[in-house]
């Protein structure tokens, strides 16, 4: 029974030192976007700044509940009992 138990925490040990890897490959990327292209940022990723998005009539989520929220001037105004 010992060696089943020492067998899955040598597998997880495994199974998070190759996790642990994949995640630091993956910043080493980023870093280099960051550190080496020219004027290497990241794009924004909101909606209300992708070209594409804007011209498909879509819409940020808080964009579009300021615009409701927005009195009308048609609105009919309504009595508070």
């Amino acid at each position: 029974m010992l060696n089943f138990a020492a067998a899955k925490i040598i597998k997880m040990i495994q199974i998070l030192l190759i996790s642990t890897l994949i995640i630091a490959i993956a910043m080493v990327f980023f870093l280099v976007r960051v550190l080496f292209v020219r004027q290497g940022e990241f794009k924004s990723q909101h909606i209300h700044d992708s070209q594409a998005m804007r011209e498909r009539g879509i819409n940020c989520v808080m964009d579009q509940d300021r615009e409701m929220r927005r009195k009308s001037s048609t609105a009919v105004k309504e009595k508070s009992l």
